[in-house]
């Protein structure tokens, strides 16, 4: 049992018999006394500030490192997820509201509003929906395929993300050309 246990037991102990004697007992158990503070103008809490953070030491930037295609490989994972899911809420929500704004968002009006775009902004929308969606389902099988304890050497991690990277390629010019 700490010394600081036995003295407030003894404290809350003395409360209850004598409560005089508890709070003659409680200023000694202060070990530090309190901070004090001195007004400072905005200008010299500034200058404070600037001398600090030129004393403090400086940790080495991203920049120095080499990229890596696992850093690539992983942020666009990210980005990817966020921009599908978004584009699904987004759309979801659209579609709710679109009737109490007075907007038609029925399947006919978006299919005739797509048959109405040229060929060359067909593909492009097509490749722009496409692509995230590829390479995140292929990088997901990725990391089911880790989940299992495989291609989890630096050779395999970076065997597998070429073969995501090759595969999305390929899923992307099937779905923008052929689908």
């Amino acid at each position: 049992m700490s010394l600081s246990r036995t003295a407030f037991r003894a404290a809350s102990q003395l409360s209850h018999r004598q409560p005089a004697a508890a709070s003659f007992l409680l200023p000694r158990l202060q070990t530090r006394s309190a901070a004090s503070t001195t007004p400072t103008t905005a200008a010299e809490a500034h200058s404070l500030l600037v001398s600090q953070r030129q004393k403090r030491p400086i940790a080495p930037h991203l920049s120095i490192y080499q990229p890596q295609l696992t850093w690539y490989m992983s942020s666009a994972n990210r980005i990817t997820g966020v921009l599908l899911s978004g584009t699904v809420y987004l759309f979801g929500i659209s579609y709710a509201v679109a009737p109490w704004l007075g907007l038609h968002l029925e399947s006919a009006t978006i299919a005739a509003a797509v048959a109405a775009l040229p060929v060359a902004v067909k593909l492009a929308i097509k490749a722009t929906f496409a692509t995230p969606f590829a390479f995140h389902c292929f990088n997901g099988v990725r990391h089911l395929i880790w989940d299992t304890a495989k291609e989890l050497t630096i050779k395999g991690v970076y065997r597998t993300g070429y073969v995501v990277l090759a595969s999305s390629a390929f899923a992307v010019t099937y779905l923008t050309f052929f689908a």
